[in-house]
């Protein structure tokens, strides 16, 4: 079985392959990727890349389909997302902008069939200011690509039944970019349990075989290989056998020798070794360079680690071009597209003072303390991805200026280092670090400032403790992979459950209520300020014996701690047992920090809003008077954004002569709106319950409104309703007008003669209007937020109520106003307050 799980793994990642070098190869790009859904659907997971490694992607492994980027957004909405450079980028998706600040465009199509999307195909090229992007003749292409892409991947499915998905442990395919002409490729595939090859003819080439007569045998390769490369090449494949992956090897192969099968055209000498021979005389021998790559397929278990699948790349630097470069004084160096040295002259070894044997293979960055800056990382990833050059200095201990430039395409990177003298600006930096002294911590990687830029980023949007947990949810779970996701918060010296997210509905449930003194592992490293990692659940039984380990195998527990103070603890889970790398801690102990802050401010905003509600709850009447023959009930919404008080209003004021009817607003959102909104609340209610006529008592809140002079206007519709004449008299300073509903359901504006709004003029006059109120009938009174909205008449709002009022069928007039409100009560944005007052006759 596991030869057949091997076949379809490789099959898959067969039509990945071709999916990215056709998406490159038919347009501008440089790169191409394919990102594929996760298991629980959660994010996309990447699946295959064309000529950008996945080091170089940095964070972007695993995306949050909810996450504005343009790669989940594809996926989710069925979309082109067309991005033609930097400037357009930035405005439309800020946070990929953020953590990739580079001069690119970027384009982004769904892979699926039918109505199903299975992932998505993102291709990038070099793109400078005001450019138009890709032609339509390309995106066509790119459109064309990821449909087949999809089509194969739904035959492959339905024929073999695994599902379409990409879990986190996968490793992603990764093909090198199209070849220039004269760079050759060769494939191969070689199992190491038997020591069989399978090669193309142009691997035979390559290394000077005839391709009719290989023998397939590993050992007939290495015979053609220089005698002091033939240990690394045995070497390459134990390691790739260990962790999946072959670095490039740099290995010199012998030029073929006479009118074999090879095609070589340089450097051809004398002699008829086929290559199947010995070592010979190495000593006169021409050999040329080569690099190996490759990887094993997707592990499924043991068995699955017997064959290696890689290429082998030719690119016919020729011997007199190689000593021309080494006859150079600058130092000049290659780099792969993940940043490895493939080349280095003897002129680099000296200005860095390393052999080539340091180098090749490794990251500067990773070799030399000294280059072990995030700048530097950033500089070659902006050439990768920009695909223009950049120079740079670094100083090598003790005060050896170097001046560095890249010059990239899509095969990689040439540099050039050449001794420079000391720049001005160093007078004042601070002084280098010990030539062979390690840094005192592992400098960030761009993939840890990925996180902490895409969570910060995140959160800054996130105002509420809710909105924050929605967000962390959202970012760490895909990102390492996690199942569970718990966040406890400390009140009152003991932690209470703020979130959870997973399907273990008992994950963590012994921490509820527990004091911050109690010795468990969600406690103690909030108390001791210091991240615990568990791995296992016999580390878990070790370390704290007793607590239920339930289903989850693996833990990380992150202190989350503000301005010095215990916030909570955020807790991952991991069905299966995870190991925590030196990355991994040092990303979530970042990533901990952020959103410690975030949700200390969080609740800071949460405690002042519901005291802001409840001060103007408090404002509002507690209960509607009880009438006879009279029934009326009000709703009140706030805006959902902001923690200021609103100046909505409304009241019923029982009188001598039957009821008033009250509806305001002052402007605003605020401490003195608020105020003033209850100061003209006790004047009306004052002014009406001694008898005032409806227009002397809007007359008598607009003096004190002026007298108080709180630099506000108001609107207010006043009714004074007397049920034994069936009759009202209505009032209206600048409010909207009221909607009334007849028995026979007939709905219309009632329009009154409006005055101006309270605050105005003293001298301002509000005249009455009659109505007619039978009995069976419905008054609608309201304040502009219900029917105000932005770029839209006021009046197209007040007739969509004036319908919804007419159509709603209700059994009772508290149900009447739930439907009247639906809409506006299930909106996530409303910029004002909303109140609405019905009353019924009869």
């Amino acid at each position: 079985m596991g030869g057949v799980t091997v076949g379809k793994t490789v099959e898959r990642a067969d039509l990945l392959a071709a999916a990215v070098v056709k998406a490159v190869q038919g347009t501008d790009a440089y790169a191409a990727s394919v990102f594929l859904r996760s298991r629980d659907r959660r994010s996309v997971v990447l699946a295959a890349t064309c000529g950008v490694p996945p080091s170089q992607l940095g964070g972007w492994r695993f995306i949050p389909v909810s996450s504005p980027i343009p790669i989940a957004v594809a996926y989710r909405s069925g979309r082109t997302i067309h991005l033609a450079d930097a400037d357009e980028t930035v405005r439309r998706f800020p946070q990929l902008a953020v953590a990739l600040p580079y001069a690119f465009g970027s384009c982004s199509v769904p892979v699926g069939t039918g109505d199903e999307t299975f992932g998505a195909l993102a291709i990038v090229w070099a793109a400078e200011p005001g450019t138009e992007g890709l032609p339509k003749a390309q995106r066509r292409h790119l459109r064309a690509a990821a449909n087949r892409l999809g089509a194969s991947l739904a035959a492959l499915s339905a024929r073999t039944g695994d599902p379409i998905e990409c879990d986190p442990e996968t490793v992603p395919v990764e093909i090198p970019a199209p070849s220039a002409p004269g760079v050759r490729v060769g494939l191969f595939d070689w199992d190491l349990v038997t020591d069989a090859l399978t090669v193309d003819d142009e691997f035979c080439a390559i290394f000077g075989l005839e391709p009719g007569a290989f023998d397939g045998r590993a050992e007939t390769l290495a015979s053609r290989l220089h005698p002091g490369d033939r240990a690394a090449f045995r070497a390459a494949a134990r390691a790739a056998a260990a962790d999946g992956r072959i670095t490039a090897r740099r290995l010199r192969a012998r030029e073929s020798r006479g009118g074999g099968g090879a095609r070589d055209g340089g450097g051809a000498g004398t002699g008829g070794d086929t290559g199947t021979g010995g070592d010979g005389d190495h000593g006169s021998e021409e050999y040329r360079t080569i690099e190996l790559w490759g990887r094993v397929p997707e592990v499924v278990d043991d068995r699955a680690r017997t064959h290696l699948v890689g290429a082998a790349v030719d690119a016919r630097a020729g011997n007199a071009a190689v000593a021309a470069v080494e006859r150079l004084r600058d130092g000049l160096f290659s780099l792969a597209p993940d940043g490895r040295v493939t080349y280095t002259n003897r002129s680099l070894e000296q200005l860095l003072g390393v052999r080539d044997e340091e180098l090749l293979g490794q990251c500067l960055w990773d070799v030399l303390p000294w280059l072990s800056d995030p700048a530097i990382e950033y500089r070659h990833r902006s050439v990768m991805i920009s695909q223009m050059p950049a120079s740079f200095l670094a100083c090598r201990p003790p005060d050896q200026w170097l001046a560095f430039s890249l010059h990239p395409d899509a095969d990689g990177v040439t540099g050039r280092a050449v001794a420079v003298g000391r720049p001005p600006s160093a007078d004042t930096a601070p002084a280098a670090p010990a030539a062979m002294a390690p840094p005192a911590a592992a400098p960030a990687r761009l993939g840890v400032m990925y996180h902490v830029l895409q969570l910060g980023s995140a959160l800054t949007e996130a105002v509420t403790a809710s909105e924050v947990c929605d967000v962390v949810a959202d970012q760490l779970l895909p990102a390492f992979g996690g199942q569970q996701l718990a966040i406890y918060v400390v009140r009152e010296g003991t932690m209470h459950l703020l979130l959870h997210t997973g399907h273990h509905e008992s994950f963590l449930d012994w921490l509820e209520g527990m004091p911050l003194h109690a010795q468990l592992p969600g406690t103690e490293a909030l108390t001791s300020g210091v991240p615990l990692f568990i791995e296992s659940q016999e580390d878990l039984s070790e370390g704290y014996p007793g607590i239920p380990v339930g289903e989850v195998s693996s833990w990380a527990y992150l202190p989350l701690i503000a301005s010095s103070r215990p916030v909570g603890t955020c807790v991952l889970g991991f069905d299966e047992v995870h190991r925590f790398t030196a990355k991994d801690r040092s990303v979530l102990t970042a990533l901990a920090g952020l959103i410690a802050q975030a949700l200390e401010r969080a609740r800071l905003y949460d405690s002042e809003f519901a005291l802001a509600r409840g001060l103007q709850q408090a404002l509002l009447p507690h209960r509607l008077p009880v009438l006879p023959d009279i029934h009326t009930t009000a709703r009140y919404l706030p805006c959902t954004k902001g923690m200021d008080i609103g100046g909505d209003w409304y009241d019923v004021i029982p009188t001598g002569s039957g009821v008033s009817l009250v509806i305001g607003d002052v402007e605003g959102h605020s401490i003195p709106a608020a105020a003033t909104m209850a100061q003209l609340r006790s004047a009306v209610r004052a002014f009406a319950t001694i008898g005032h006529t409806p227009g002397e008592v809007l007359a008598g809140a607009n003096h004190i409104l002026m007298d108080l002079d709180p630099g506000l206007l108001a609107s207010c519709c006043y009714v004074q309703f007397d049920p034994h004449t069936h009759r009202a008299h209505a009032v209206c300073a600048g409010h909207p007008p009221p909607l009334l509903r007849r028995p026979d359901g007939t709905t219309t504006v009632v329009h009154l003669e409006a005055g101006p709004l309270l605050g105005v003029d003293r001298s301002s006059e509000y005249p009455q209007t009659p109505i007619a109120l039978p009995p069976g009938s419905v008054l609608a009174l309201y304040t502009d937020g219900l029917v105000e909205e932005r770029s839209t008449d006021i009046d197209v709002g007040i007739d969509r109520l004036r319908a919804s009022l007419a159509h709603a069928r209700a059994d009772s007039l508290d149900e009447l106003a739930d439907r009247l409100l639906y809409d506006a009560g299930r909106s996530s944005y409303r910029a004002d307050d909303i109140a609405l007052l019905l009353t019924e006759y009869g």
